[in-house]
């Protein structure tokens, strides 16, 4: 993937850092906090590589994923995801490997909502153990 190609269809300046962190994020088999991507950057400043984060989840490249840690983790987005509900997926939180995975071919499902509300996000985690910490 030609990452200077992928910033820019998103609408993303590519700097030098955007590159860095989208190539992490790319290499990456789960989902990344903001700490994990500073253990990867020990000169890179905590400040730039999260609004980085916040300017990809913005413009639709990676989305953001609460999977009850207390860590906000940021994976990429599938091909024409506008992060809308219908484009949500299930994700799941490893309990050993302390790992979230995003589980891309499993939608999470339409409910029926209250006349009045307006849903913004879904979020959908099973937690359990991934097939490396599987016994």
């Amino acid at each position: 993937m030609n990452l200077e190609k992928a910033l820019n269809k998103h609408h993303i300046k590519p700097t030098s850092m955007r590159l860095l962190v989208l190539k992490q994020l790319i290499g990456c088999k789960s989902a990344m906090s903001l700490g994990d991507l500073e253990a990867c950057f020990e000169k890179a400043d905590k400040t730039t590589l999260y609004r980085t984060l916040k300017t990809f989840e913005e413009k639709k490249l990676i989305h953001s994923i609460d999977d009850g840690t207390g860590a906000i983790k940021y994976a990429m987005c599938e091909e024409g995801c506008e992060c809308e509900p219908k484009d949500q997926h299930i994700h799941f939180h490893c309990t050993e490997c302390k790992e979230t995975f995003c589980f891309t071919q499993s939608k999470i499902p339409s409910t029926n909502i209250p006349s009045g509300f307006t849903v913004k996000k879904v979020n959908m985690v099973y937690t359990g153990t991934c097939p490396n910490c599987n016994p």
